[in-house]
């Protein structure tokens, strides 16, 4: 019995450990595929935009709808829908959208920046729903209904979009019949307010730079990000792809991935940078990485079965496969901390030195992938040597991250659709910190987090001597993320709830409203 359960849990610590590894060196294999094809794309682009431009008259440029999506974002609104309009594009050709689905003073802001903005000669319209029905995809499918363009280009409420956005990207879309969508890359507002915001900018610029690239460079499939890009409408309305969906909450991966199975392609543009704020606090940290976490394993779920039966080939669903499931790689890191290194109690310990240092070897690889990675597309943007202090800031947001986005994970493995759960923006930029005006919904598993990170500083120094005092190194940054993200909620209380408030009848600025056949309103001349 005693061999058994010996063979039984060095099995169980080896897949705990190789699983993560797996998904290791397949950012490895993105890392080097980015590389290859990098500088070829970036000419094809340039010159694509350039011939473009030289060869369409401004009259023949097409029509394309912004649609900016809010709701209660009074930090931030008047910001996006400001440069949003400001936009360079062909007088006539551009309108902006405001999805708007506020239910606080965010409409009497939204209203008086739209009357300022039209009367300077914008198209600006707004348009309202009756409820938030599948939220952000109920939003952008219902203003859809409302818009003339033939591109629709997306943003966020924390985004500020480059005046030359539309100049760089409709090219490229326009001169491919099969693109379905163009998708920038996230810049940064706000990335050195503090140690999160360094942390998370550098895990952003890894996944544009390294993930995003070399998935649309290789022919794989990649991911619409919700925001930063821009959609070919008959795309969206293709009666194959059937449009927004509201089943996950990650509705920007399902349209794309439903898309791209029936034919359509993303383009990935590495130049084009839409700044963005990026969270602030542990709280609102943890809030867009669960709705990414449970997200994409609900678009797992859902299309999973599609990719293997679609005809594309063998390499393109293994790979989809990885990417859609690559949040599940959370639930491994949490197994790990909670029974990794205990699982080697029960071996003696000359046997467990040995698969230690085998599966320290295994560790340290599967580890290091996003930390090589990323700091090569650091690089590769800025020709910027990351430092250890602002590695080390990231990889503890990677270990503190395992509970929230473990949980996450078994979420959307049985819920389907759920809450869409906005981060809460404050309105930072580098030049100053922003001042939250929302709440973010507060986590309940602080408690669990330190309690696991104490639990692995026990492990730690328990077998500090066993393990030659390096072999469970992983343990002590186990031990510091953790805690750092359960001390870090702990402290940060709901000074306000409005972002969580039922919706509350606000009236509208004193202008013309034109209802329409369809729950929603426009600003009219």
């Amino acid at each position: 019995m005693s061999s058994f359960l010996e063979t039984a849990c060095l099995a169980s610590f080896l897949f705990l450990m190789i699983v993560p590894g797996v998904y290791g060196v397949h950012l490895y294999l993105l890392m080097f595929l980015s590389f290859w094809r990098r500088s070829s794309v970036r000419r094809y682009q340039a010159a694509t935009t350039t011939r473009y431009t030289r060869e369409t008259p401004e009259n023949l440029w097409p029509i394309v709808t912004t649609q900016i999506p809010l709701y209660n974002e009074v930090t931030v609104a008047r910001r996006v829908i400001e440069a949003a309009a400001r936009m360079d594009y062909p007088v006539g050709r551009h309108e902006v959208q405001i999805l708007d689905d506020s239910s606080d003073e965010t409409r009497e802001l939204v209203d008086q920046t739209v009357l300022e903005l039209r009367a300077r000669g914008y198209d600006v319209s707004v348009v309202r729903r009756a409820d938030r029905t599948n939220y952000k995809a109920g939003a952008l499918a219902h203003g859809l209904k409302f818009s003339r363009g033939k591109y629709i280009a997306i943003f966020d409420a924390d985004f500020v979009p480059d005046h030359q956005f539309l100049r760089k990207l409709v090219p490229l879309i326009e001169s491919d019949p099969q693109a379905g969508c163009v998708q920038g890359r996230w810049g940064h507002l706000n990335a050195g307010e503090n140690w999160i915001t360094e942390g998370l900018a550098l895990g952003i610029d890894g996944h544009f730079s390294v993930e995003q690239g070399a998935r649309a460079w290789s022919g794989f499939l990649l991911n619409f990000n919700g925001t930063g890009g821009i959609w070919r409408r008959a795309a969206i309305d293709d009666p194959r792809v059937g449009g927004w969906h509201g089943d996950t909450i990650t509705e920007d991966l399902d349209l794309s991935y439903r898309a791209q199975l029936v034919g359509w392609r993303v383009i990935y543009c590495n130049d084009v940078v839409s700044p963005a704020e990026i969270p602030a606090d542990v709280n609102a940290l943890k809030s867009q990485q669960r709705r990414w976490a449970t997200g994409s394993i609900q678009t797992a779920r859902k299309l999973l079965p599609l990719v293997w039966k679609s005809p594309i080939s063998l390499l393109q669903k293994l790979e989809a496969t990885l990417h859609l499931t690559q949040y599940s790689v959370s639930v491994f890191m949490l197994l790990m901390a909670i029974f990794g290194r205990t699982l080697l109690w029960t071996v003696p310990a000359e046997k467990a030195a040995t698969w230690l240092g085998v599966s320290s070897v295994l560790v340290l690889a599967g580890a290091a992938a996003p930390s090589i990675a990323y700091m090569y597309a650091r690089w590769t943007l800025s020709r910027e040597v990351v430092g250890l202090l602002r590695l080390l800031k990231f990889i503890l947001l990677g270990f503190g991250l395992a509970v929230n986005n473990g949980v996450a994970v078994l979420v959307g493995l049985v819920q389907r659709g759920g809450e869409f759960v906005r981060t809460p923006k404050s309105g930072a930029s580098a030049q100053s910190r922003g001042r939250g005006q929302y709440a973010s919904l507060r986590s309940k598993l602080w408690l669990f987090e330190i309690a696991l990170g104490a639990f692995c500083l026990v492990q730690w120094a328990a077998f500090l001597k066993a393990d030659h005092y390096v072999g469970g190194s992983f343990m002590l940054l186990y031990a510091f993320g953790l805690i750092a993200m359960g001390l870090g909620t702990r402290r940060q209380t709901a000074a306000r709830t409005a972002a969580h408030a039922p919706p509350r009848s606000i009236p509208a600025a004193p202008v013309h409203l034109e209802t329409s056949p369809e729950p929603a309103m426009r600003i009219s001349a």
